[in-house]
């Protein structure tokens, strides 16, 4: 591991917390995480910037998986069926990102996030049910959700990636009629398991920093923790100011850098 200063291991330390509490409430946790150890670590190669920052998220998500599955509504059978159809995805999107421009994906990104922004806005009662309505999740509807949820969102997350987190909780929202504290916890599932692929592939690489990682998993897991609790608490209202909050940040965020770009 290289020399790294004390003031920049506790820079890193509660960035990870923050990503952590973020990411379980409503996804998007790597859009703090990612900048930090980019900023905090401007001489590492950018392989093992990313290793770390997965070695680091998985500890974090899936602590508030397991939270959420003990004490929400969650069907976790379904949401690892849709994990797994993600880390196929995620595959196929790596496979193919070499290829792809991001100043040609960022702008329309930037347009899908600033849609869900208004339709959230102007639909006060998305996400807002108490849970999934049974009879209205038909076996076709799960299946859209394994494919076009695992595998779409799967497959943009290995392509391009930011938001990938909120997308999920969006789109089980819409697709399950899951309540938006159900689907952070559906989507924490499927988290796991396309981190999960995506770290195993960094640590066969030998692309990890993991001193430095279990130092800050710790500060993840607590943000994670704490963010899932709070959630559940809370409720949906205050998803939805969190999740709207996380949706205008990535449009900022894509939009400067599609400025620098």
């Amino acid at each position: 591991m290289p020399d790294i200063s004390l003031t920049t291991i506790v820079f890193l330390c509660l960035a990870a917390a923050a990503a952590g509490w973020i990411d379980a409430v409503v996804g998007g946790g790597g859009l703090l995480l990612l900048p930090a150890l980019l900023l905090g670590l401007p001489q590492v190669p950018a392989a093992h910037v990313l290793g770390t920052n997965k070695a680091v998220a998985i500890v974090g998500t899936s602590g508030a998986a397991i939270t959420y599955v003990r004490k929400a509504p969650v069907d976790v059978k379904t949401a690892v069926r849709i994990g797994l159809a993600a880390l196929a995805g995620s595959m196929g999107g790596a496979f193919f990102a070499a290829g792809i421009s991001s100043d040609v994906l960022r702008p329309v990104i930037m347009v899908v996030l600033l849609g869900v922004a208004a339709f959230v806005m102007l639909r006060p009662s998305f996400g807002a049910a108490a849970g999934a309505d049974k009879r209205r999740v038909t076996r076709t509807r799960t299946v859209v959700a394994i494919v076009l949820v695992g595998g779409g969102i799967g497959f943009y997350d290995g392509l391009f990636g930011p938001g990938t987190g909120t997308f999920l909780v969006l789109a089980l929202t819409a697709v399950l009629h899951l309540d938006l504290v159900t689907a952070s916890a559906t989507a924490k599932i499927v988290n796991v398991c396309t981190n999960g692929g995506a770290l195993a592939m960094f640590a066969y690489q030998g692309t990890v920093l993991w001193q430095l990682a279990a130092l800050m998993a710790v500060f993840n897991l607590a943000g994670g923790l704490f963010g899932a609790r709070m959630a559940l608490r809370k409720g949906s209202e205050f998803v939805r100011g969190v999740l709207l909050v996380v949706v205008f940040s990535l449009v900022a965020k894509l939009g400067f850098d599609q400025w620098t770009a």
